[in-house]
């Protein structure tokens, strides 16, 4: 069974950075597909970026060039390195294994692994 931890969320000024942590069990990161996703209240979880078996990653064009998506394979961790912060970046955040790699593996997928997420508010 699939289990994610969420972590390193917070709150943090326009501008500034955040890195966001994804600690999985039961599932090896490196050998699967990544997905990072968001959610603010009233809307649907949107793909934020992935990370594919072969550490090819995709990025919404929201955060092309902002955010960053890395794993730890001996810790079998998920990063999303997020710079330059919005105040529209502010979600909650998950990360979950995904199906597709590529633009298609930013469709939100069905599936029942989603953890608690980690709550990111950037200010003016």
């Amino acid at each position: 069974q699939v289990q994610v931890v969420e972590s390193g969320g917070g709150l943090v000024q326009a501008g500034g950075s955040l890195r966001l942590s994804c600690t999985v069990s039961g599932y090896t990161v490196s050998n699967y597909c990544m997905g990072w996703f968001r959610q603010v209240p009233g809307k649907g979880r949107e793909g934020v970026a992935t990370i594919d078996s072969d550490g090819t990653d995709t990025y919404a064009d929201s955060v092309m060039g902002r955010f960053t998506t890395s794993r730890d394979s001996a810790k079998n961790t998920l990063y999303l390195q997020m710079n330059i912060l919005k105040p529209e970046d502010t979600a909650m955040y998950y990360c979950v294994p995904v199906s597709f790699i590529g633009t298609r593996g930013l469709d939100v997928p069905d599936t029942n692994a989603w953890g608690q997420g980690t709550q990111v508010t950037v200010s003016l």
